[in-house]
């Protein structure tokens, strides 16, 4: 399986999370290519069809960024907007990414709490729903999200503790791996570093 690994931060080179998570991938040989798109395009003059011809060569896409405003990151959004052309990635000639699978990685500022509901339907599953819109319009595989909450204070040990856990699901052909619990599981884990430190 060949991975395309897409990281869209703003700010990679000062990021602790995103740029450890970059840095793990490219460190464990599974992920065929990963870029810094930001560092890429500065200017936010996107070469479709070198992303084009990208998105072709490879079978699973992740795109990896940090929640802002409950939202995509813009050049992410500028990225998906002038790539995912019509008759490319949709329309009645538009198949070419037909079966790829789309891998989303996200860092959130806030807490569990913040997404959990408490805006009447303001979950990560929720805002990320334009993802999976997409997949489904683009007849990719959309596989399971995964997250890490509280990206602004957390610990590096736990940081890399996620890395770790998604670099070993990363290429994963079958999704064997139950994600769902690992998300749980992992949450669970941030949870407490936070009780023993009130």
């Amino acid at each position: 399986m060949k991975i395309l690994h897409l990281v869209f931060h703003p700010n990679l080179e000062n990021s602790r999370v995103n740029k450890t998570w970059k840095e793990q991938l490219q460190e464990s040989g599974k992920v065929t290519t990963s870029r810094d798109m930001y560092k890429e395009y500065p200017d936010f003059k996107i070469d479709v069809e070198k992303e084009q011809e990208l998105l072709l060569a490879h079978d699973r896409i992740v795109i990896q960024f940090p929640l802002y405003w409950y939202s995509m990151t813009p050049l992410l959004k500028q990225w998906l907007d002038d790539v995912l052309t019509y008759n490319f990635a949709y329309g009645s000639k538009g198949i070419k990414l037909k079966d790829k699978e789309l891998q989303i990685i996200l860092s959130a500022g806030g807490s569990k709490e913040n997404f959990s509901g408490f805006d009447k339907f303001c979950t990560i599953y929720d805002l990320l729903k334009p993802f999976e819109l997409t997949a489904n319009l683009t007849k990719m595989k959309y596989l399971v999200p995964v997250w890490m909450y509280r990206a602004d204070a957390v610990s590096e040990e736990i940081i890399k503790q996620y890395g770790q856990k998604w670099v070993e699901i990363i290429d994963d052909p079958k999704r064997s791996n139950p994600i769902e619990s690992m998300n749980e599981q992992m949450d669970s884990e941030t949870d407490e570093f936070y009780e023993q430190l009130s």
